[in-house]
C-alpha cells in the first residue's frame, strides 16, 4: 500500500473545505457553523467504511445491474449509516429504475439475474418505503428536495438526476440531441446530483476520452450550485473548487492534485478579489469509489472506498 496522502482543498474564503485524501482515523471534525457532506458514488453493491457527517450523498450506480438482492444489500448498508440524511440517485447500472427502457431491455442481462424483470415496486419500496423514510433516506429521480441538515442550521435544496450521456444503451442514457431539453429543466439548487460529469470536469477516461456532457457544462454558469456531485467515470475520482468570478471552469482533471494539502481553486494570490456571496463558488466532486485506472495504480488500491477512492468529505459554511 502506498503511503497515506493528505489532500485538502479550500475555497478562497474557506467557506468550503474538501478532504479528498485523508487518514480516516485523524479526520478533523467540522468547524462550528459548517454542515458536513459525505460524498460517495459508484458503490456497485459494495460496502466500506464511511466517515460520519450530517448528510450522505450518493450519486448513483447503487448496484451492478439492479437485482433485488443487490438493492437489498445496498439499502441495508445505507440505512445503517449514522448520517441524519441519506440522499441518493440512480445511475446507468441501476437498470430497473429506468422503467420503460427496462421493460424493453432487461433480457440483455439474463446472465446477471434478469431472466425475468425485477419487481420495480419492491425496489422502490426499498428506496422510498417505510424503512427508508424512518432512516431519512431520500431517493431523487429528476426531483428537487429541501432539508435541514442540522438543528438551528440552514435549509439546503438538492436536485437529483440519474441521467448521463448515452453509453452502450444502458439505463438513463440520452443522446446529444436529447440533452439540451432534459438539462434545461434542471432548477437552481444548493446541491446538484447527477450521475454523469460535465464535459472536461473530472471526466477523463483511461483512454484519454472526455465523455462528460457538454450541455451540462454549458448550463453550470446558470445553475452555479454550491456543490455538484457526480461519478460514472471511476478513474476520474477527484475534486475541484471553482470561483465563478474567474469565468468558466475550463478543463480540470484529477492529475492536477499532486502535492499534500493542495488548495486547487484556480485563484490567484489575491483571494480577497473573489466575492463568494456575489459570484458564487462551486465545489465539483467525482466521488466514484470503484478503484480504476492510473489512480488505482498510484495508490496501489484494489478495494472500494480505499486510498485514492475514499468518500469525499465536504464541509460547507451554512
Amino acid at each position: 500500500m502506498a503511503e497515506e496522502k493528505s489532500v485538502t482543498l479550500r475555497s478562497p474564503q474557506s467557506r468550503d473545505i474538501v478532504y479528498l485524501e485523508y487518514d480516516p482515523s485523524n479526520l478533523p471534525p467540522p468547524s462550528s457553523g459548517y454542515t458536513r457532506f459525505i460524498c460517495v458514488s459508484d458503490t456497485h453493491a459494495r460496502q466500506f467504511p464511511v466517515p460520519d457527517g450530517d448528510v450522505l450523498l450518493h450519486s448513483g450506480d447503487l448496484t451492478n445491474t439492479g437485482t433485488i438482492a443487490e438493492f437489498e444489500k445496498t439499502m441495508d448498508w445505507i440505512r445503517s449509516l449514522p448520517h441524519k440524511w441519506k440522499i441518493i440517485i440512480a445511475g446507468n447500472h441501476d437498470l430497473p429504475l429506468h422503467a420503460d427502457w427496462y421493460e424493453m431491455n432487461y433480457d440483455r442481462w439474463s446472465t446477471s439475474g434478469h431472466t425475468m424483470p425485477q419487481d420495480r415496486g419492491r425496489i422502490l419500496n426499498l428506496l422510498k418505503g417505510k424503512n427508508a423514510q424512518e432512516s431519512n433516506v431520500v431517493y431523487l429521480q429528476n426531483e428537487l428536495y429541501t432539508f435541514q441538515a442540522r438543528e438551528g442550521g440552514r435549509s439546503w435544496s438538492v436536485y437529483g438526476s440519474p441521467w448521463s450521456p448515452e453509453f452502450y444503451n444502458w439505463a438513463f442514457g440520452y443522446t446529444a440531441t436529447e440533452g439540451p431539453s432534459l438539462i434545461s429543466r434542471f432548477p437552481k439548487s444548493d446541491i446538484l446530483l447527477t450521475h454523469g460529469p460535465p464535459r472536461n470536469i473530472l471526466d477523463r477516461t483511461n483512454r484519454g476520452d472526455f465523455p462528460g456532457c457538454p450541455t451540462l457544462a454549458d448550463t453550470l454558469p446558470r445553475l452555479r450550485p454550491r456543490l455538484h456531485l457526480f461519478g460514472h467515470i471511476h478513474e476520474a475520482h477527484g475534486a475541484h473548487i471553482h470561483p465563478w468570478s474567474k469565468g468558466n471552469v475550463g478543463n480540470v482533471q484529477n492529475d492536477q492534485v499532486e502535492a499534500d494539502d493542495v488548495q486547487m481553486t484556480e485563484q490567484s494570490d489575491e483571494s480577497s478579489e473573489v466575492n463568494e456571496d456575489k459570484d458564487g463558488v462551486t465545489v465539483f466532486v467525482n466521488a466514484a469509489n470503484w478503484p480504476m485506472g492510473q489512480r488505482r495504480r498510484e495508490y496501489q488500491n484494489f478495494g472500494f472506498g480505499g486510498p485514492g477512492f475514499r468518500p469525499v468529505v465536504v464541509d460547507m459554511l451554512d
